[in-house]
Order: C-alpha cells, then sequence, then structure tokens
C-alpha cells in the first residue's frame, strides 16, 4: 500500500485523511507547521471596499478577531477559503479561477478603492504591491520539527512554508503539492515534486495524491 504522510497543521488532515484511506491509499499524519493567531482588535473595516482572504486560517482568524463597520466585498483564494468563509455567513464576491494573488490582482477591477488584505504575517506581497492592499496580519505560521519524520513514498505539503520544513528535515521523499505558489518553493528548497493538484481545495489535493500513488505503484520495483 502507498504511504503518503499529511503535513498540515493539526486538526487540519482530517478530511484528506479520510478520502485517501478510503481510496486504499495509507495515510500518516505529522503536521511540520503549526498556526499562532497574532492578538489584536477588531478588524475597522469601515473605509475598506473590498477585504482579501486568502486561506482557510485567515476566515478563522478573522471570525475570532471581529470587526467594526459594515462587511465590504469580499474576494477569497480558492475554493477551499471561498467554502470556510460561507461557513461563517459570508459569501465571495470573486473567486478568481487561478488560486494564487496573481490570478487574483488580474481579475481584480479596475479602480477597486480601498483594499484590506488579512492573513498571514509572512504572507507574499503581490496584494500590497500591484493592488495598493493594506494588510493586517491575523496569524503567523510556525515550522514545526518532528523527532522522527515517517517513511512514506509522498509527502503532501499544502503550503510553502510546510515545503521548506519539510526540506529542514533533510527528507527527499517527492512531493504533492497544492499549487503553483507551493510547487515553486518546493523545488527552490530542491524537493521533487510529484504531482500539483490542479484546483486549490481537498478534491484537488486528493486528485493529485492517487494520481502519484498510481504512478508509483505501477511502476516496475
Amino acid at each position: 500500500m502507498i504511504r503518503v504522510v499529511l503535513t498540515r497543521a493539526a486538526g487540519g488532515n482530517d478530511e484528506l485523511a479520510a478520502r485517501l484511506a478510503a481510496a486504499g491509499v495509507e495515510p500518516v499524519e505529522c503536521p511540520l507547521i503549526a498556526v499562532e493567531p497574532i492578538p489584536g482588535p477588531p478588524l475597522d473595516l469601515g473605509a475598506y471596499a473590498w477585504l482579501v482572504l486568502t486561506s482557510r486560517h485567515g476566515v478563522e482568524m478573522l471570525a475570532a478577531r471581529g470587526w467594526n463597520g459594515g462587511l465590504p466585498r469580499l474576494a477569497v483564494i480558492g475554493p477551499g477559503t471561498a467554502e470556510a468563509a460561507r461557513v461563517h455567513g459570508l459569501e465571495p464576491d470573486l473567486v478568481p479561477d487561478v488560486s494564487t494573488q496573481e490570478g487574483l490582482v488580474q481579475v481584480f477591477p479596475a479602480g477597486p478603492g480601498p483594499v484590506l488584505f488579512a492573513g498571514a504575517a509572512d504572507a507574499r506581497d503581490v496584494l500590497a504591491r500591484e493592488l495598493g492592499a493594506d494588510v493586517v496580519p491575523l496569524y503567523r505560521t510556525v515550522a514545526l520539527r518532528p523527532d522522527v519524520f515517517p517513511r512514506a513514498d509522498l509527502v503532501v505539503v499544502a503550503s510553502a512554508s510546510a515545503a521548506r520544513a519539510l526540506a529542514a528535515l533533510g527528507v527527499a521523499t517527492p512531493v504533492v503539492s497544492i499549487g503553483p505558489v507551493t510547487s515553486a518553493a518546493a523545488r527552490e528548497v530542491g524537493l521533487v515534486v510529484a504531482a500539483e493538484a490542479a484546483t486549490h481545495d481537498l478534491d484537488g489535493l486528493e486528485r493529485a495524491v492517487r494520481v502519484a500513488a498510481s504512478s508509483i505503484a505501477s511502476s516496475p520495483s
């Protein structure tokens, strides 16, 4: 049986693990990052025309902090983020087909007015540069170093932070990446990308893992 390590923060691997197990793949959880909220007051959204969220963590941290003023138009990156927003009663106004900051910039309306990006403290600065967005850090990601990393055929990395944390362990196992930004980060630190999810969500990751696992299973020993 093909063995796959799931590296998202604790609690974020459950659904993918269940899907892979049902597909005949052995999932092993080994979180390589932790998510730490950055304390702060409710966000003051009254001055903004748009709010941008780029991850499920961003949605959760926003919901925990709360906000003042009416909610502006909402742009999110990725169907997973859109789904998380809807769980909290927030309906996105804009979800780009390409699940990257660059993809969002390409479809953002001209002259959008003031934009606020609320997300990770170490997030890429594309939105700030291209849209002039103000930035409020809601959380930070911290790399974890397990005492022993599981032996496996594949490792799933769902963020650039996880890819860098894996490389820091000296692990050479091929990876399945959630998207192009994570794939680029993985290759930059010397990891081999066996497959990349076509969509930035659980469905895309599951399909990519199954394709990579099938390829391994059918390869000559």
